[in-house]
């Protein structure tokens, strides 16, 4: 009704190329002829690769054409459509204006019966893609106050497909009516399967049921936002997630934690207090190394994770894990727990200490990726619930003191399966 009030509504003649499976009008530029196999030409869009048919009818149309100079005020920050890659595609097509044509946003009734009746004329029903969108709004409780509790959005994640319905229609409706267009759109590219697109005629659609079962709904998670890689698509492969999952998960991360907890070195399970001193007591490039990793990890992954880039998260807190590694291998545990003399003593304790403290702060920068793998580790390594939060994410940061595992539990842990 606001759209119609403010004259952004009015009735015309349509005619056009239609793509029923799209459920919407597809300009000219957007239109190839293709040959198919019995000899004929049809017309399909190049988007979608979907037949059209010509179509000829009576709608409402919105003045799409009318927004250009609000879209581009929108738009005036590149961080409003992130990655940087779509929001240059975007910008591109506002500015070469051949996507604002006026849009019909109504069919008449006699066609499509089931729907929102456009105000005042129920001989037309409102249709793709003001119906759709406005679903965003009315969820949360519109036409009522309620929606402004979460409007408007501080993200909204969408796939590359959709970005011209949620890059312009949707950010034009809502000036138009008066209301403000998300803050920022997070725009995802697609999964591939062995490098193939994933469709139905290929018979290659990847069940997650399956997946999970497969692979655990953990190591499913795992993967998936270690690999989706915002800016290009990426690829689903089985044989590479077992690489992934057994060399990240169970060698790197798990291996650690058996390393410092095992009993040949640890044998009461304990988890001693890290400390920068542990530096100057182990004396090697390994701990250095370590340490100065422990202490650039929390900023790397904090600004990893604000530019929606998880697969860099994942990595930073990998090449961390590598190090305590090498530091582990370079200073041999179960060799100075079975030396006598204090000295060694100090350094088992400093090499158990920076090891443990590595997978805790990996456990925590982890734990949005895989929340419930990680807070197994956490209640492992006996991390408090009030001490998971991301300021403990840095070096020395735990609060918890030198902390005595239970014996009987110092051993039970398996983190993560290796798979076959």
């Amino acid at each position: 009704m606001n759209l119609q009030n403010a004259g952004h509504l009015y009735l015309d003649k349509y005619s056009g190329w239609y793509c029923l499976s799209d459920e919407a009008f597809v300009p000219q530029s957007e239109l190839e002829d293709v040959k198919k196999s019995d000899g004929s030409i049809v017309k399909v869009s190049t988007l979608s690769g979907n037949p059209v048919e010509w179509m000829e009818e009576e709608n409402y149309k919105f003045r799409l054409s009318s927004f250009q100079d609000d879209l581009r005020h929108w738009l005036r920050d590149e961080k409003t459509v992130r990655p940087l890659k779509y929001h240059k595609i975007l910008s591109s097509w506002i500015e070469d204006g051949a996507c604002l044509e006026d849009l019909s946003v109504s069919r008449p009734a006699s066609r499509a019966p089931w729907g929102i009746k456009v105000p005042n004329d129920d001989s037309h029903t409102i249709y793709v893609w003001l119906d759709a969108l406005v679903n965003y709004l009315t969820c949360l409780g519109y036409p009522s106050e309620d929606y402004k509790k979460f409007w408007p959005p501080t993200i909204q994640v969408i796939g590359k497909d959709i970005l011209k319905f949620h890059g312009v229609y949707w950010p034009a409706f809502l000036i138009a009516a008066g209301m403000e267009p998300p803050r920022t759109l997070l725009c995802h590219s697609h999964w591939t399967v062995n490098d193939e697109k994933m469709s139905k005629s290929k018979g290659n659609v990847i069940s997650p049921s399956n997946a999970a079962e497969m692979f655990t709904s953990h190591g499913l998670r795992y993967f998936l936002l270690r690999e989706a890689v915002p800016h290009s698509d990426a690829n689903y492969n089985e044989d590479k997630i077992r690489r992934i999952l057994n060399t990240e998960l169970a060698d790197t991360l798990g291996n650690l934690v058996s390393r410092c907890m095992g009993k040949a070195v640890n044998p009461r399970g304990e988890i001693p207090e890290p400390s920068a001193a542990h530096k100057h007591i182990l004396n090697s490039d390994e701990a250095a190394n370590l340490i100065e990793s422990l202490e650039n990890l929390s900023s790397l992954a904090q600004q990893s994770y604000v530019d929606f880039n998880f697969h860099h998260v994942v990595d930073a807190v990998m090449n961390t894990l590598r190090c305590a590694n090498k530091m582990v291998e370079h200073h041999k545990p179960w060799s100075l727990a079975k030396e006598s003399d204090e000295e060694a003593a100090k350094r088992l304790e400093a090499v158990l200490a920076l090891g443990l403290e590595s997978a805790r702060i990996g456990a925590l920068i982890l734990y949005p990726i895989v929340p419930g793998l990680m807070s197994n580790l956490l209640d492992y390594l006996r991390v408090p619930r009030d001490s998971r939060y991301w300021g403990n994410t840095s070096f020395c940061q735990s609060g918890r003191g030198h902390l005595k595992n239970d014996e009987e539990d110092a051993e039970k842990l398996i983190f993560f399966k290796r798979l076959r």
